[in-house]
C-alpha cells in the first residue's frame, strides 16, 4: 500500500551520538518531524522510522501487532548503536511506550529517555476496546489533539480497534517490566491532554528505577505538543538534556 508523503521515514546526520524517535498511535514521522531535523542539525545521528501500519490506511493499521511496531524501533535501534557510542530515546505517545520497552530490553544500551505525554494507561473508555474490537473494525479518531489553530497531525480519519488493543497489550507488558529502566528519563506532561490521562506519566514515574528523573509540565499544549505551542521548549530541553548525558 502507498505510504502518505508526509510520513516519509527520516534519517539524517553522522555524528557518534544516535537519537531514535518513535510516533504515535494512528500517527506517522511527520508528528516529530521537526523535532527530529533540528537534532540532526545539531549534530546528532538521527533515526524516525515509519512503524507499520502507519502512514498508509487505518484498514492496513488494523492487521498489524504491537510486535511489527516494537521490531521496527528495535532494528533502527540495533542500526543506531552500530554506528554510534551512545543512543538515546526519543517517544511521542505510544511511541513512548515502545522507548520505554527498549529501555527495558537493552538496560545497558540505551543511554537516556525523552517522552512526550508517554501512554501506558488510558482513560476509562479505553477499558471497552477489547470487547468492541471483536464487532467492530473502527472507532472515532484519536489524533490531532492539538491547541494550536491550524496545525494537523495527519493521522488516521478512524481508529482501528484491533490494532488499538493490540496497543493495550504493548501498554501491559511495558508495565511488567518498568522497574528495568535505569536511565536517566526527561517527561514532558501536557497539562491539558484529552488522548492520554496524566495518570500514565504518573504510572511511569512511579515504578521505574531510573535515579535521575525530570518530569516538565506543558500548561499551552494538548497532546501532540511536539507540534503544539511548547515545541520548542521541549526542543531546547531535549538537546540539553542530551548534551548533559552524552559521553
Amino acid at each position: 500500500m502507498q505510504v502518505l508523503e508526509h510520513a516519509t521515514p527520516f534519517h539524517a546526520g553522522i555524528g557518534r551520538i544516535g537519537v531514535l524517535f518513535c510516533h504515535g498511535f494512528t500517527g506517522s514521522p511527520w508528528s516529530l518531524l521537526e523535532w527530529a531535523r533540528l537534532t540532526a542539525d545539531a549534530g546528532y545521528r538521527v533515526a524516525l522510522p515509519r512503524l507499520p501500519g502507519h502512514g498508509t490506511s487505518w484498514q492496513e493499521l488494523n492487521v498489524t501487532h504491537w510486535r511489527d511496531w516494537y521490531a521496527a524501533v528495535e532494528r533502527e535501534y540495533r542500526e543506531l548503536s552500530a554506528a554510534c557510542d551512545q543512543v538515546f530515546v526519543a517517544g511521542l505517545s505510544m511511541g513512548g511506550a515502545l522507548a520505554l520497552r527498549l529501555a527495558e530490553k537493552h538496560p545497558g544500551g540505551v543511554a537516556g529517555l525523552i517522552l512526550v505525554n508517554p501512554a501506558v494507561v488510558g482513560y476509562p473508555n479505553t477499558r471497552a476496546i477489547p470487547l468492541l474490537s471483536k464487532v467492530l473494525p473502527s472507532a472515532k479518531a484519536i489524533g490531532s489533539d492539538i491547541a494550536q489553530p491550524g496545525v494537523d497531525e495527519y493521522s488516521y480519519e478512524r481508529t482501528p480497534l484491533r490494532a488499538a488493543h493490540s496497543m493495550l497489550r504493548l501498554w501491559a507488558d511495558v508495565r511488567a517490566c518498568l522497574d528495568l529502566v535505569t536511565c536517566p528519563v526527561l517527561v514532558y506532561r501536557s497539562t491539558t491532554d484529552h488522548v492520554v490521562p496524566a495518570a500514565s506519566t504518573q504510572y511511569i514515574l512511579s515504578h521505574i528505577s531510573s535515579e535521575e528523573v525530570s518530569e516538565q509540565l506543558l500548561h499551552r499544549s494538548y497532546h501532540v505538543a511536539t507540534m503544539d505551542h511548547d515545541k520548542e521548549e521541549i526542543f531546547a530541553g531535549a538537546l540539553e538534556f542530551l548534551q548533559q548525558h552524552s559521553a
